[in-house]
C-alpha cells in the first residue's frame, strides 16, 4: 500500500468518481470530493464522516469553488493528489443543432471546472513543494466522433491545457491527463445508449484507475495516459 494520501475528487457522487472515492477510501486514503447533487453528497458524507469530507460544489462556479478550497485545505491542509474527475456529455447531435445554452454549460464544466479547481488549490500545492493535478480526459480528447463534437472540443481543451499547466509546474509536481477509457456509465449510455452494457463498470475500473492514480509522480508530469 502506497502511504495515505489526501486526495481530492471532483464529480463524485456517482460513475467513475463514486467507484473511485469508495476505491480510494478503502485503500485508507483521505479523500475530499464534491458534486452537484446535495443528496448524494449528504449519503456519502453519512457513510464516509471525517477525515473524508464531500460538500455540495459546482465547479463551474469559481467563488464556491473557491471557497470550498480554503475550507478543505484549512481543514486537511494542501492536497497530495487532486482528480478532476466531474464532467457533462452533449446530448448527441450534429454541432450545429446543439444549444448555445447546452455548449456553454458542457465547457463551463469540463474546461471552466477543471481550471476552477487548479486556480483554487494550485498555489497551496506549490507553496506545500509537491502534488499531483489529474485531468480527466478522453478516448475522444485524443479522436473525434460525430454528434459528440461539444464533448471532444471540452477533451481536447483538458489535453492542451493540462500540458501547458505541466511547463508552468515547479519541479516536484505533475499534472497529467489520464483517459479514463471506456466505462459503463450514465454518461457513455447518453452516447452509446444500452450499447454502454458491453462495456465494464465503474466498481470493475476502479482499482485499476486507483493503482494509475496512486502511481503518479513528478516524472510523469506532462504525460497523457489511459487506464
Amino acid at each position: 500500500m502506497t502511504d495515505p494520501r489526501t486526495i481530492v475528487l471532483t464529480g463524485a457522487s456517482r460513475g467513475l468518481g463514486l467507484a473511485l472515492a469508495r476505491e480510494l477510501i478503502a485503500r485508507g486514503h483521505t479523500v475530499l470530493g464534491c458534486a452537484r447533487d446535495h443528496a448524494a453528497v449528504a449519503e456519502l458524507a453519512a457513510s464516509h464522516p471525517a477525515p473524508h469530507d464531500f460538500a455540495a460544489v459546482d465547479v463551474a462556479d469559481d467563488e464556491a469553488v473557491a471557497a470550498w478550497a480554503g475550507r478543505i485545505v484549512a481543514q486537511a491542509g494542501p492536497p497530495d493528489l487532486v482528480i478532476n474527475n466531474a464532467g457533462l456529455m452533449n446530448d448527441p447531435a450534429p454541432l450545429w443543432e446543439v444549444p448555445a445554452a447546452e455548449f456553454d454549460r458542457l465547457m463551463a464544466v469540463n474546461v471552466g471546472g477543471t481550471v476552477n479547481v487548479i486556480r483554487a488549490l494550485v498555489p497551496a500545492m506549490i507553496a506545500a513543494g509537491g502534488g499531483v493535478v489529474a485531468n480527466l480526459s478522453s478516448g475522444w480528447g485524443r479522436s473525434t466522433a460525430p454528434e459528440v463534437a461539444p464533448y471532444c472540443a471540452s477533451k481536447w481543451a483538458v489535453e492542451g491545457l493540462t500540458r501547458a499547466l505541466a511547463q508552468e509546474l515547479p519541479r516536484g509536481m505533475a499534472a497529467v491527463a489520464v483517459n479514463p477509457g471506456i466505462i459503463d456509465t450514465d454518461m457513455l449510455r447518453q452516447a452509446f445508449g444500452d450499447g454502454a452494457a458491453s462495456f465494464s463498470s465503474p466498481e470493475d475500473w476502479a482499482p485499476r484507475a486507483a493503482d494509475l492514480f496512486l502511481g503518479l509522480g513528478p516524472a510523469d508530469n506532462g504525460t497523457a495516459m489511459t487506464v
